[in-house]
């Protein structure tokens, strides 16, 4: 005889994974199960609106002349570094103004192993390797300050960086900088060509992002978000603020190496004044225009700061004024970032769903 607290038995050993009021007992359940259904619906879509994009994005060479075709591939390049800020900054709540300076050492790396004859794939590599490395050491400060003191250890890790590009003149260069980077060559394929080199940065881009979303949806990407929001909360729950946070710098330090290695062949050329504070900067702005915390905020970022401003030169002199404006605009009335302009259009139900 079932007890007063007891819940009747639907003969099943899940009650809940049913889908009739017949089966389940309740309402409660089945509007769980269409939500669900809802959310897979939504997934399914999402994923064919990626593979279209994609496919657009691949197309591009085949109707974009030279020069808009070398701004999309430097947007796809201040993307990647973009995102790895996001994952700094926007899912584990650690404020970093040294991603300029991740790119100047992922871009440093590849042109120096690549004078030296290594492969691009494996100069991209160890090149990303040591901004993987700078961005675990520099993850050390984020485990006794915060916010605007890890702000300004951050930019003082960039200002030196930069410092040791200019002056270090045996190494890279000095003020100079480094020339004839050669466009990659991978077996029997020629990526010399700038629409060659483009399907390049878009692979290696799609790739990356690909498994940055991978791990931001993992129980690791949780734990982030939980510091983010309350680390003495995370930290009850069992979350080592001490990995994690070491974690996300060095992540975010090595897609940024990524970006950079990818950056010095698409320009042949790199000095120090591409990767100083300015860089940051303006790779911190990618993220806030797109939308802190959103995994395709800083791609529309990216976007936007790359190029609005080439599209607002037709102005001349008042472009800036123009940019700055409209920048100051979006903050004021949409500080979510632009990507927040989608959440007017879904429907109640899916909203807080990232």
């Amino acid at each position: 005889m079932p007890g007063p607290m007891s819940r009747p038995s639907t003969g099943m050993p899940f009650p809940w994974a049913c889908s009739s009021p017949s089966c389940c007992g309740s309402r409660k359940g089945c509007s769980a199960s269409g939500r669900m259904a809802r959310m897979l619906a939504a997934s399914r879509a999402g994923r064919a609106s990626l593979w279209i994009a994609l496919a657009l994005l691949a197309g591009l060479p085949l109707v974009v002349p030279d020069y808009p075709l070398y701004l999309a591939s430097l947007t796809l390049i201040y993307a990647l570094a973009a995102l790895g800020l996001n994952l700094t900054l926007g899912y584990a709540g650690q404020v970093s103004l040294a991603q300029g300076a991740f790119m100047g050492i992922g871009a440093y790396g590849l042109a120096l192993f690549t004078a030296q004859g290594v492969p691009f794939l494996l100069a991209l590599a160890g090149g990303a390797a040591l901004a993987f490395a700078c961005g675990l050491l520099l993850g050390y400060p984020a485990l006794k300050v915060k916010h605007h003191s890890l702000a300004m250890v951050t930019m003082g890790f960039n200002i030196i960086a930069f410092l040791l590009m200019r002056n270090e003149e045996w190494l890279t260069g000095g003020s100079y900088g480094l020339s004839g980077i050669p466009r990659p060559r991978l077996g029997p394929v020629s990526f010399a060509d700038d629409r060659a080199y483009y399907l390049l940065v878009l692979a290696v881009t799609a790739s990356v992002a690909a498994l940055a979303a991978r791990m931001i949806h993992s129980p690791w990407g949780r734990g982030l978000r939980a510091i983010r929001e309350n680390e003495v909360r995370a930290e009850v729950v069992g979350v080592n603020l001490r990995n994690y946070k070491l974690a996300a710098f060095a992540v975010g330090a090595l897609l940024g190496g990524i970006a950079g290695g990818l950056f010095a062949p698409l320009l042949r050329y790199i000095d120090p004044h591409a990767f100083s504070l300015e860089r940051s900067i303006q790779l911190l702005l990618m993220v806030v225009v797109g939308g802190l915390g959103r995994f395709s905020g800083p791609l529309i970022g990216a976007v936007v700061v790359t190029i609005l401003p080439e599209i607002l030169r037709m102005t001349q002199g008042l472009y800036l004024i123009l940019f700055s404006g409209l920048i100051m605009l979006l903050v004021l009335f949409r500080p979510q970032g632009l990507i927040a302009l989608g959440d007017l259009f879904r429907p109640a139900s899916a909203e807080g769903r990232r």
